[in-house]
C-alpha cells in the first residue's frame, strides 16, 4: 500500500517526467549551479593565493581559454547533475509503480486455501 506522499509523487512525476527529460530544460534549470561552480573556479584563480602559479599564468596565459573552460565545466555540471536527478526520480517512480501494482495484485487474489470450507 502506498502512502499519500508516494501517491502524490506518482502523480507529479507522471505529469512532469517528459518535460524534465528535455535537454534545454535540464540546461536551464541546472545552469545556475554550474555557473556558481565556475565562479568559484574563477575566484580561486584570480585570488592570487599561489604566487608561483600566478607568475607562470601571467607570463603564458590566455584568459579566453580559461573562460571557455569554465563555461564548458558549467554546462557539463548543469546537464550532468539534472540528468542524474532525472534518473533518480525515474527509478523511484518505477519502483513505486511496481509496488502499487503488487499491492493491487495482492488485493485481487482470492483468499488462501485454509480459509475455504473443507471438502468431504
Amino acid at each position: 500500500m502506498l502512502t499519500e506522499k508516494e501517491k502524490a509523487f506518482l502523480q507529479y512525476w507522471a505529469a512532469s517526467r517528459n518535460r524534465q527529460k528535455k535537454l534545454l530544460y535540464q540546461l536551464g534549470v541546472g545552469l545556475p549551479f554550474g555557473l556558481l561552480l565556475g565562479a568559484v573556479i574563477l575566484t580561486n584563480f584570480f585570488s592570487g593565493w599561489y604566487k608561483r602559479a600566478e607568475m607562470i599564468a601571467n607570463s603564458q596565459f590566455n584568459p579566453v581559454v580559461l573562460y571557455i573552460a569554465v563555461l564548458c565545466i558549467a554546462v557539463f555540471i548543469a546537464i550532468f547533475s539534472k540528468k542524474f536527478q532525472w534518473d533518480q526520480q525515474e527509478m523511484r517512480y518505477r519502483e513505486l509503480l511496481h509496488k502499487q501494482q503488487q499491492g493491487e495484485k495482492n488485493k485481487q487474489e482470492p483468499t488462501s486455501d485454509h480459509d475455504q470450507k473443507p471438502q468431504n
